[in-house]
């Protein structure tokens, strides 16, 4: 009976505990991998920069314009704002030139 109970702990601490944090492990490299130039993203340390270059473990990010840092690729907390890929859109031929009225109505008494 103690065995059976020491087993049901065990299998308890694993649900609870251990598959949650390999869940959020998985997740954060998952993450980190995604990672591409342009990207804005914020450090464990809470700086907020954006990815100028990618290599295998190391991350260079400019703070401001022309201030570069590198940082190790697990230092990367989250990313903010990733860059996407630019999809030109056709632009609107012009309307013709139609008087436009406002929606706007005079609504203040007058003293008269």
């Amino acid at each position: 009976m103690p065995l059976l109970l020491i087993v049901l702990l065990f299998g308890v601490m694993y649900f609870m505990m251990i598959r949650p944090q390999q869940k959020r492990r998985r997740e954060a490299q998952q993450m980190q991998s995604s990672l591409g130039a342009g990207d804005q993203i914020v450090t464990i340390g809470g700086l907020h920069a954006t990815v100028v270059s990618v290599d295998d473990d190391v991350v260079t990010v400019e703070i401001s314009p022309g201030v570069n840092a590198r940082y190790a690729r697990p230092a990367i907390a989250k990313i903010v704002k990733q860059e996407a890929t630019v999809v030109e859109e056709p632009v609107a031929a012009p309307v013709a030139d139609d008087p436009i009225e406002s929606p706007v109505v005079e609504t203040r008494k007058s003293n008269d």
